[in-house]
């Protein structure tokens, strides 16, 4: 799965915000040193945040940054979106690229329907749900739907 670290380090800043914005706006300083994320990157993935409503910031001496809604009402998906982070499984996914000529690759179907539920998942897990640990909870019981079933077989 193709996923940069400017999806990974969003929905970690993110979380973080959620986690530690009881007393009001978090700065991002301190976001940086807690997880350990370069202050300038960060500055530049807040910006694309904030342009989505995810976040907003705010000035002076206690500023910093809070969340723009409840965390419940914000899935990774979104944030990944946000800074145009994709899913993809491999390059074939992309219009014209990766497949071999003009046919679709063998494995094109199989990397389609990964990464449709990578998607899916994604969609459903909130940062409530990062922050308390309940990401797994979103699974289909057994995992993918159906998959263990042929395995088996």
């Amino acid at each position: 799965m193709e996923l940069n670290t400017k999806g990974r380090y969003a929905v970690t800043a993110m979380a973080d915000i959620a986690k530690f914005s009881d007393d009001g706006a978090v700065p991002l300083s301190a976001v940086a040193e807690r997880q350990q994320i370069s202050l300038a990157y960060l500055e530049q993935i807040f910006l694309l945040l904030r342009r989505a409503d995810l976040v907003v910031s705010e000035r002076g001496r206690s500023g910093g940054y809070r969340l723009g809604r409840a965390p419940e009402l914000i899935t990774v998906s979104e944030i990944m979106r946000a800074v145009e982070e994709r899913t993809r499984m491999t390059r074939c996914m992309d219009e014209g690229a990766g497949c071999l000529g003009e046919e679709r690759c063998l494995t094109h179907g199989l990397w389609a329907a990964l990464g449709a539920h990578i998607a899916g998942f994604l969609s459903q897990v909130t940062l409530r749900d990062v922050i308390e640990g309940h990401c797994s909870g979103r699974l289909a019981p057994g995992g993918v739907v159906g998959l263990h079933e042929r395995v088996a077989s």
